[in-house]
This record gives C-alpha cells, sequence and structure tokens, in this order.
C-alpha cells in the first residue's frame, strides 16, 4: 500500500459587508472572508492538503483567481474536483484534519456541519474527517479579528501504486 500525506494552509482576511463562510455554512458575523471565490478557507485548505499529497500543486495553480469562472464560486466544488483528480491518480482519501484558527465567531457549534459538508463534498464517511477550532487569545491577525486561517493535513492511499 502507499500511503501519501498533504498539508494545506489557507489565510483569509476578514471584511465588512460580506457573508462569512466556512465548511459550507454560513456564520452569524459582521464580517466575512475576502477571496475570489467565496472565500471558503476550510474548504481551501483541504484541497491544498490533498493536492500536495500528490504533489499536484495547489489551488491557485488548479483554479485561477484570474479566472472570471471561479468568481463568487461555492468552494465546495473545488474539493469535488479536487477529491475526483486524487481519485484519478489512483488513491482514495484516508482522513482529513482540519483546525480552523479565529477568535471569533465560534466554531464547535458549527464543526459538525462543516464536517458532514466537507465529507459529502469529497464523498467518504464522515468519520474520516475532523474540523476543530482555536481562539487567537488576541494575538497575531486572528487573535484581532482580521483574519481567518486554516491548518489541514491529508493521507491519502493507494492498494495499486502511484500514479502521481
Amino acid at each position: 500500500m502507499r500511503i501519501r500525506v498533504g498539508e494545506g494552509i489557507d489565510r483569509h482576511r476578514l471584511i465588512e459587508g460580506i457573508p462569512l463562510i466556512l465548511g459550507g455554512v454560513e456564520l452569524e458575523h459582521p464580517k466575512g472572508l475576502s477571496g475570489h471565490s467565496d472565500g471558503d478557507a476550510l474548504f481551501h485548505a483541504v484541497c491544498d492538503a490533498l493536492l500536495g499529497a500528490l504533489a499536484l500543486g495547489d489551488l491557485g495553480q488548479m483554479f485561477s483567481d484570474t479566472d472570471p469562472t471561479n468568481e463568487n464560486r461555492d468552494s465546495a466544488q473545488f474539493v469535488k474536483q479536487v477529491a475526483a483528480r486524487v481519485r484519478a491518480a489512483g488513491f482514495e482519501i484516508g482522513n482529513v484534519d482540519a483546525t480552523i484558527m479565529a477568535e471569533a465567531p465560534r466554531i464547535a457549534p458549527h464543526a459538525n456541519t462543516m464536517r458532514e459538508n466537507l465529507a459529502r463534498a469529497l464523498e467518504v464517511d464522515v468519520g474520516l474527517v475532523s474540523v476543530k477550532a482555536t481562539r487567537g487569545e488576541k494575538v497575531g491577525p486572528e487573535g484581532k479579528g482580521k483574519a481567518i486561517t486554516v491548518r489541514a493535513v491529508a493521507l491519502v492511499h493507494s492498494e495499486a501504486g502511484d500514479k502521481a
């Protein structure tokens, strides 16, 4: 069996006047994540972790922010396409673990819904997806409410060998 691991990190500034979407959930908050698409940093970090596991580049290479078709796009579509690419390379998704770094809003009440949304987009059992959060404790851009950062790791495996 071949096993590969990838890491993804995504940070977006918080700005007023747009909805805050994380893990496919619109959260009540006065600011949202800036981005060319819907700015869903959780989905973006997971995509980068999966792409990194197979040395397939990164989200920006696959879905350019200069491409108008990606403007305001639902990031669940990115996750679905990346998962399909992982499978096309002969691999299956073993598990995904993500940590959201944000002072506010509170993530814990929404973490299970985010897990379910991510699992649905990846087409895996929800038991293979972990979403958790930590506060910035008033330190750094996350702690000062200026940004949200997500770190994700993904494990992929293949019985047939490594096509990537």
